[in-house]
């Protein structure tokens, strides 16, 4: 029995703690419920899917026994992607949570590490949970209804989420390696104790189950009631655009480009675009309209100091943020065209008033900003980036610090939604994909779809080669999800490395990033694959030191 899954069955019996009462808190034995229970009712499989919905942001012991309260699950591993290629850049010297760690690639690199370990715990309970649900309702004599539809739509695509994540994190990039060989994660199916997995199965086996499922949930989905209510609860459930929107990705990342760009379509549906306003208010909320899947964090939750806001939104009352304001790649906020609004997000002439500044410009005796010839400009500027987005007296300023991830409550330790699936990411996908078929006219047609809504002057026609295309397609994907998270598996499939010292350099302090400062490409460089943890490799017995990565 593998050490993280050997866990999981436990969180069968205090699944009812998940519902989304403000009592969830009350952990007693009155509460439990078990796994047959679990399965009596369509009523309580939804309770099994509302532990699911909580658990990707909850502080990773609190759903999943065994966890760690280091990390609240998705509001660390949303903007890791980002943290680990330079994208989110830290201004300073601090560590909370093991953030500069990872930032520096001392993280996922060592198999004992606490992101190793956590990763995979969590998405096979995932996995584990789901499983619960599709073999259950395989094996009941439930009449089939929309309900029961919509429950097993949501178990598949669940399934299919957590594989696409481990194989991503944990196998060879599918575009740069030999997926019929490569060794990918185990599969598992088990509903019960014991849950022994398959030895690792092939990245191209791992992909066919998740193509499998994902088939599977659109069909059920299809069927099903779609998603009730309303508000920024409803979009933590997830429906059939998510299904479609989780094809695309996957599409994407195996090169299957017209299935991509026709999942992509699919999964925008219903879901505009947001206008300048709604861009700019923080990315924080459900309620935002281009939104397809997010999870609503209710105000009871206690992340907190574990929450992706903590870890990158400078408005955050928190010390990660205090001391070490986000900053962008100044390379991308340069080539920002001054009637692209995104660019109002970005305060790339901002003082450094931090004398903690890795770049050790930090304090008007250090200034060397020649916007502010006297100390009184200097500190009137902090004063007034302050007001405008409401940063306490503790936090710092920094050059080409960042505002997008903006707080509801600017200046507090409130947790805030956290989103994973935009209609945004979905015109990139297609553009992505029509773009790599050499399709040229509907490339443009995507791209300009969105990039015209964003920026007033933009023409997709000036990209008439495929070469000028992704080029363009490369920067519109890093500025428009720039901080969402999507920087390490896009980098993995364009094969990119890491350059903070090229084109004039990012803005990132070599001695605070250390061997990350630079990085080689993934298909010359192992490192961007994580080592799978060291305790499942010790404990379960289809596996072995030689499936160490």
């Amino acid at each position: 029995m593998s050490y993280i899954l050997k866990t999981s069955f436990l969180v069968f019996f205090v699944l009812v703690l998940t519902s989304c009462q403000e009592d969830f808190l009350e952990r007693t034995p009155t509460d439990a419920i078990s796994a047959n229970d679990a399965l009596a009712s369509v009523e309580n499989m939804q309770l099994v899917l509302n532990g699911i919905h909580r658990g990707l942001y909850s502080q990773s012991q609190t759903i999943f026994p065994g966890g760690n309260t280091a990390r609240a699950n998705n509001h660390f591993w949303v903007p890791m992607g980002d943290n680990l290629v330079g994208y989110l850049i830290h201004s300073a010297n601090a560590n909370n949570l093991g953030w500069r760690d990872n930032m520096q690639w001392n993280d996922h690199t060592i198999p004992t590490s606490l992101t190793n370990e956590l990763l995979w715990y969590h998405r096979y309970n995932i996995i584990a949970h789901a499983n619960l649900l599709i073999n259950g309702i395989a094996e009941s004599s439930f009449t089939e209804t929309p309900e029961l539809n919509e429950v097993l739509g949501q178990a598949y695509t669940y399934r299919a989420y957590a594989y696409l994540s481990l194989v991503q994190h944990y196998g060879r990039g599918y575009l740069i390696g030999n997926p019929a060989s490569d060794p990918g994660v185990p599969l598992l199916f088990s509903t019960e104790s014991p849950f022994t997995s398959q030895p690792r199965s092939t990245v191209q086996e791992i992909y066919d189950q998740i193509e499998l499922d994902l088939d599977a949930a659109i069909t059920a989905f299809g069927s099903g009631t779609g998603r009730t209510g309303g508000g920024a609860e409803s979009k933590s459930q997830l429906n059939l655009n998510v299904a479609h929107g989780l094809k695309a990705r996957m599409a994407l990342s195996t090169g299957d480009w017209a299935t991509a760009a026709s999942e992509a379509v699919a999964a925008r549906q219903g879901f505009s675009l947001m206008d300048e306003s709604a861009w700019l208010s923080g990315f924080n909320s459900n309620t935002l309209s281009e939104v397809i899947w997010g999870s609503n964090v209710i105000d009871a939750e206690t992340t907190f100091f574990r929450s992706y806001f903590y870890l990158a939104s400078n408005t955050f009352n928190g010390s990660q943020i205090r001391n070490n304001p986000k900053i962008a790649d100044r390379r991308l906020v340069d080539a920002i065209p001054s009637t692209d609004y995104r660019g109002r997000v970005f305060l790339p002439n901002a003082p450094n008033s931090n004398t903690s500044a890795a770049n050790g410009e930090g304090g008007w005796a250090n200034n060397t900003n020649p916007s502010y010839t006297t100390e009184a400009e200097f500190d009137a500027a902090i004063d007034s980036i302050k007001a405008v987005y409401g940063m306490v007296s503790g936090h710092n300023t920094h050059p080409y610090q960042h505002f997008k991830l903006k707080q509801t409550n600017p200046g507090s330790i409130d947790p805030d939604d956290v989103i994973y699936m935009r209609s945004s990411e979905m015109y990139l996908i297609e553009a992505e994909a029509e773009a790599m078929q050499g399709n040229i006219g509907p490339a443009q047609t995507a791209l300009q779809a969105l990039a015209g809504a964003r920026d007033s002057a933009f023409d997709a026609t000036a990209f008439g080669t495929q070469t000028a295309l992704m080029d363009e397609i490369k920067f519109q994907r890093r500025l428009e999800l720039w901080g969402e998270g999507f920087g390490y598996t896009d980098k993995i499939r364009w094969d990119e490395g890491v350059d903070h010292a090229a084109n004039g350099g990012s803005g990132a302090s070599q001695v605070l990033y250390q061997d990350a400062w630079q990085i080689a490409s993934p298909s010359t460089n192992d490192d961007w694959i994580f080592k799978i943890p060291q305790a499942e490799i010790d404990a379960n017995p289809s596996l072995s030191g030689d499936d160490q990565n």
